[in-house]
């Protein structure tokens, strides 16, 4: 639109492992399901003895300091829906990982043969035995059992701050955070040692919330004060940009699928993805419907409550919006539940739709909090939700962040803790969502793009459009050459100069990506840093390989691909109908310029979700984890050196059977301070996010093929799902 002047660390048993590892393998039934041959083995075989503890590490905020102590909650201080997670036995773990590849090789019989969630739990999920002998602990020290989860991953219980310090060994204390009041417990968890091999640890017991994706506009550097034109995206645009149009064309257009999208608040009106639809011409397709519902799980007593409108509420419509815009016949599903005392409630939303007997094809998550922030538990928690739904046929989409490689640092002028990654994200059973900006801006060249008016559907985009990086900071190597500043740090960079404090260009607002490195253990010191302690990276998934770029790292790299997702910086952005004014909304029956412009992965997120349902259709079937396609996809159109047709750089001269667009220029380099993975910086000037303090590593360049800052690139849409179908 054109608008002017607008866990891997288990311990290996010798005897035995091969023979049980290979009896919990799958057989495919008549059924069409994947069910295994063995039972469960009982992990719990010691008498519980309460005075033989073991500590569950990695299980605290990094708020959780004597700085920001208020003191001990009140015993009767109630805690509702706590989650209790369960951990497999290694032989289970080994076995599952090898099933859930053979579900993804079109080459074994139980390629695509699904788990249901019972047969999930039966097989993947602890023994009866261990089960009642876990809930009858946490009753015997006052605990109400609301129930255990289908899959057998996790057990929901309420009760007390008094019965959590008495059975788990930690208080909860009230904290004061940077003005906000929270609780949360002040030390590790800790449980009988007898119980160790079949628990985890404890999903959460703090209320500090992970944060939504999406940015909104960016003031821009001169732009507005030049006459400069803004062209936000509608989705016509987009349909445009990444040839979306022939898959439409041909009556792809989400027909008979679902997509979910995991919330923790209602819309605020239904009413607004209405407006969006009919404003942009999306109304014509008659079968898309946006359902709202909050899913309870059978067997877990009211753990999903309605959240009613909350803060979220933006995030919800964003993603129901451009979810639509992806595939426009789809249903459009807004699972929400609201947050208990110390569980998100998107979680809980995730979590009752993979359990239950039908589970959504798609999932998007916009959501997201840093691995070491979020604890050892709750990433395994999230990695256990989404390697449930990836044996069942989900396709998880999740956003990798807002914040360049400095996840743990939202919001704000600088970073700070150095480089860390979304731990929603980081998984083995999801795609990872980066984001990117369009190159026009700044290379001066919006006429060959954009049309001076705007057409049908308030459309004006042209063609596919150079991409970089989304970056709004001062560091970031586009913005330093255009405006002719050799750096961004030292005294005489453009981070520190006089312009820095006179426009809002010291921001972490950028794309995230980076190497997972702290989804276990715990980091080092007291304040809020992501290292080094005894972090570890979850390990690198078998899917990521054969690509040009990827580091040999050995552990799991973000983002997996991108789209756009810019925040207004170089004039480009998404436009949202949010008619809540009181929160900074507005009226959706004024002209689409007055309307909310927005970026953050969490666009770009539904987005894919959106083609994943194209695909879906095109084929007939649900895909499971896409990384596994993705991947083997840009190996063969990037090989061993890359792909000079489908550069990004070309735009409209790109190669025409390119399957993704490979960025290679820009970064999503920040701003930052302090010692962790910051070159330059004093105690008066910022630095450069690195990956060395020493030297200037930039964290992290586009790049040939494979790269931190876009992944495998972006899509072209009608190409993906001709080679996925094979047609």
């Amino acid at each position: 639109m054109n608008l002017c002047n607008a866990p891997s660390n288990f311990r290996s048993h010798r005897v035995g492992l091969l023979l049980r590892a290979a009896a919990l393998l799958p057989i495919a039934l008549a059924g069409g399901s994947a069910l295994a041959a063995a039972a469960p083995p009982t992990l719990i075989n010691a008498p519980i003895d309460e005075s033989s503890l073991v500590t569950l590490p990695g299980n605290t905020r990094p708020e959780a300091i004597g700085a920001n102590d208020l003191g001990v909650v009140a015993d009767s201080l109630p805690i509702q829906h706590m989650q209790l997670l369960l951990r497999r036995s290694p032989e289970q773990a080994q076995a599952l990982d090898r099933v859930i590849d053979a579900l993804h090789d079109p080459r074994s019989p139980s390629y695509h043969q699904w788990l249901s969630a019972v047969d999930f739990g039966r097989t993947y999920g602890l023994a009866p035995a261990d089960i009642r002998a876990v809930t009858a602990w946490l009753q015997g020290h006052g605990f109400r059992v609301n129930g255990v989860a289908t899959g057998a991953a996790t057990v929901d219980f309420s009760g007390t701050a008094g019965a959590v310090r008495d059975a788990f060994h930690t208080e909860i204390h009230r904290l004061r955070v940077k003005g906000a009041r929270h609780i949360a417990n002040m030390s590790n968890p800790k449980i009988p040692a007898a119980l160790a091999p079949a628990i985890a640890g404890i999903v959460s017991l703090h209320d500090f919330r992970p944060r939504a994706q999406y940015r909104r506009v960016q003031p821009k550097y001169t732009f507005s004060e030049s006459g400069q034109t803004d062209y936000y995206l509608t989705p016509s645009d987009l349909a445009t940009i990444y040839n979306f149009n022939p898959v439409f064309a041909g009556g792809v257009t989400g027909k008979g699928q679902t997509i979910a999208l995991v919330e923790d608040s209602d819309v605020y009106s239904a009413q607004d993805w209405a407006a969006f639809r009919a404003t942009f011409g999306l109304s014509g397709y008659v079968d898309g419907r946006l359902v709202q519902l909050h899913p309870a799980q059978a067997g877990v007593a009211g753990n999903c409550t309605d959240p009613g409108v909350n803060a979220d509420d933006i995030e919800a419509i964003l993603d129901a919006e451009w979810a639509s815009a992806g595939a426009p016949d789809a249903t459009i599903e807004l699972a929400a539940c609201a947050d208990t005392t110390t569980t998100f409630g998107g979680l809980i939303a995730l979590q009752n739709l993979i359990n239950a007997p039908a589970p959504p094809a798609i999932v998007s998550v916009s959501f997201g909090e840093c691995e070491a922030f979020n604890g050892a538990t709750a990433n395994a928690a999230y990695s256990a939700a989404y390697q449930q739904a990836t044996a069942e046929g989900v396709s998880v989409f999740v956003a990798a962040g807002d914040e360049g490689a400095a996840g743990c640092d939202p919001f704000l002028n600088a970073a700070y803790n150095g480089i860390a990654v979304n731990g929603f994200a980081s998984t083995a059973y999801n795609v990872a969502v980066g984001g990117t900006d369009f190159d026009d801006t700044a290379a001066n060249t919006n006429s060959s793009y954009w049309n001076a008016t705007n057409f049908l559907g308030f459309s004006s985009a042209k063609s596919y459009i150079p991409e970089i990086p989304w970056n709004d900071s001062c560091a970031g190597s586009i913005f330093l050459h255009y405006t002719g500043v050799s750096g961004g740090y030292g005294v005489n960079g453009l981070c520190n100069s006089t312009l820095a404090t006179q426009v809002p260009i010291d921001s972490t607002a950028a794309g995230s990506g980076g190497p997972s490195n702290c989804v276990t253990g715990t980091p080092a010191g007291t304040q809020q840093i992501t290292g080094p302690g005894t972090c570890a990276g979850a390990p690198k998934p078998t899917w990521q390989s054969g690509v040009a770029g990827l580091p040999n790292d050995g552990v799991r790299d973000l983002p997996d691909v991108s789209l756009f997702a810019a925040n207004g910086f170089w004039n480009h952005a998404y436009l949202v109908c949010y008619s809540d004014i009181a929160n900074n909304g507005a009226s959706c029956s004024a002209p689409p310029n007055l309307w909310v412009a927005l970026g953050g992965t969490s666009a770009a997120t539904p987005i894919l979700a959106g083609v994943q349902a194209l695909i879906n259709q095109k084929t007939g079937a649900r895909q499971g984890n896409p990384n596994y396609t993705l991947y083997r996809l840009a190996a063969s159109e990037y090989g061993a050196g890359g792909s000079a047709s489908c550069d990004s750089s070309l735009g409209n001269q790109v190669g025409a059977n390119c399957v993704f667009h490979d960025v290679t220029q820009g970064d999503n380099v920040v701003n930052c301070y302090g010692p962790f993975d910051c070159f330059g910086s004093d105690s008066n000037d910022y630095g450069v996010l690195s990956t060395s303090s020493a030297s200037n590593l930039r964290a992290y360049g586009a790049e040939t093929g494979w790269d931190f800052a876009t992944g495998i690139g972006t899509v072209n849409v009608a190409n993906l799902v001709s080679a996925w179908s094979g047609n």
